[in-house]
């Protein structure tokens, strides 16, 4: 399996190339140079394997450079009961005949982001050994994805985490769960403005090339192919959790910021998993919807950007877009290159009067949005009906979801955190706080260990430098 970008640019590379990479030299992301299709009769075989033997029959077609056992270890190594509280790894919440929530949010961190990041770390310190390179980590978080790399990083050798977050954007409980740690080679930097800040300086730094080269910089956000390839398992998962045989269709209800998790959905479906529709939910910041709606991508200014109460999909520029936008066009790389100039410079680009607009329904997708007052009700509605709790994101995806649901077809919602990171929202739906799993009782009262910083990418390399000579 070879790697290439979708703006063009970059050569063909191994897995094992990009792996520690982030984006490509040409300021793209790294893709399959095709898919691996799946047919009827390995989903049949597929159908009753456990989770880590389904990710190694999955994982094993994107990664070919590294030894079959090599990868079955890592991967059994990952997908444990005692890591993620249940042998499925994923287990499917039936709520009626027909409504699903894929359980993914039972990891150290109570967030979907484990299932890939927990991979990810054992396979940067796979490599780190190989080679005996250090490798700084400069990532991006809205919520989530901060305290799920830091969780899978921390007392890894060889390996710093220097993780940029929003400063005052997060849930008390998200921010407590990153600040608290106070192992050496995290390092918490609270920037004053929105995520897309955070995101913008994070892809300045990966474009110093002679800087990221120099100082080894690598990247856990979801701009990471690694960390998409490891989602795509648990679409098979819940699809063959909540179905009988593999004639029958599902729609995945994906609440989205970043367009990473519902990109692995994508990959999912563009290699023959019987997905009908990949429904898109955003909240207030609705830059994904829009374009589905109306074929205009408008990334938002940080001023645009609203906080809401789910942070997590506080975005206004979807970095995994690109990948999508790089099929639809059928993978002509300098037409992307194109239309993210615009992008890069803060424009819009519109295709609503060009065939692509047309073809996104081959591609299964369609896309609605919440807000506090939906995202609450729901919280509520499906407290009150199924006596089960959901987080904000998961409310988003509910909702959005059920609008778009069909008879017929199964509806799997994926689940993106558990509800004690949103308790004050939980308390205002259902009139008291969720439980929180042990070990999370007094999170917010520990001490903390952060800097705050301006948006000022220059700043975040001086930093960097300063503490690697300090850790030298």
């Amino acid at each position: 399996m070879q790697y290439i970008s979708t703006r063009g640019g970059m050569p063909p590379k191994s897995f094992s190339e990009i792996l520690l990479s982030g984006l490509s030299p040409d300021g793209g992301l790294a893709m399959p140079a095709a898919y691996p299709k799946i047919t009827a009769a390995q989903l049949e075989v597929w159908r009753s394997l456990s989770y880590p033997a389904l990710a190694f029959e999955i994982l094993s077609r994107f990664i070919d450079d590294i030894p079959a056992d090599d990868l079955r270890n890592l991967i059994n190594q990952t997908y444990t009961a005692e890591a993620f509280g249940n042998a499925d790894i994923t287990p499917l919440k039936t709520l009626e005949p027909g409504l699903h929530i894929l359980g993914l949010s039972n990891g150290p961190t109570l967030a979907f982001k484990d299932i890939a990041m927990q991979l990810l770390g054992n396979l940067f310190q796979y490599q780190l050994d190989k080679t005996g390179d250090e490798l700084n980590i400069l990532g991006a978080t809205s919520g989530d994805t901060g305290s799920s790399a830091e969780y899978a990083m921390r007392g890894k050798h060889g390996i710093r985490v220097f993780m940029l977050s929003p400063q005052g954007k997060m849930s008390r409980f998200q921010t407590a769960q990153m600040f608290s740690l106070q192992d050496k080679n995290i390092f918490n930097i609270a920037i004053r403005g929105v995520f897309d800040d955070c995101q913008d300086i994070v892809k300045a730094v990966s474009n110093d090339h002679a800087f990221k080269q120099a100082h080894r910089i690598g990247t856990v956000n979801s701009i990471n192919w690694a960390r998409i390839v490891a989602q795509v398992v648990y679409y098979f998962k819940g699809y063959f959790a909540a179905t009988k045989n593999n004639d029958e269709q599902v729609s995945f209800a994906v609440p989205s910021g970043n367009f990473g998790n519902i990109c692995a959905g994508h990959v999912a479906r563009m290699m023959g998993l019987p997905i009908k529709h990949l429904i898109l939910a955003t909240n207030e910041n609705d830059v994904l919807d829009e374009f589905f709606r109306t074929g205009v991508y408008r990334p938002r200014t940080t001023t645009e950007t609203q906080h809401t109460s789910s942070p997590s999909m506080d975005i206004s520029k979807a970095s995994n877009f690109e990948r999508f936008i790089f099929d639809l066009t059928g993978r002509n790389a300098e037409q992307v290159a194109e239309l993210w100039s615009a992008v890069d410079k803060g424009n819009a680009f519109d295709l609503s009067t060009t065939p692509l607009f047309a073809a996104i329904k081959d591609y299964g997708f369609v896309s609605g949005n919440s807000n506090h007052a939906a995202r609450i009700a729901t919280i509520r509605d499906i407290y009150q009906r199924y006596h089960v709790l959901i987080d904000t994101h998961t409310a988003d995806g509910l909702k959005v979801g059920q609008a778009h649901q069909e008879s017929g077809v199964p509806l799997i919602c994926l689940e993106t955190a558990l509800p004690a990171k949103f308790s004050e929202s939980i308390a205002e739906a259902v009139g008291r706080e969720p439980e929180r799993p042990a070990g999370f009782e007094n999170l917010e009262n520990l001490p903390q260990r952060y800097v705050v910083k301006d948006v000022d990418a220059q700043a975040i390399k001086d930093y960097i430098e300063e503490q690697c000579k300090l850790s030298a």
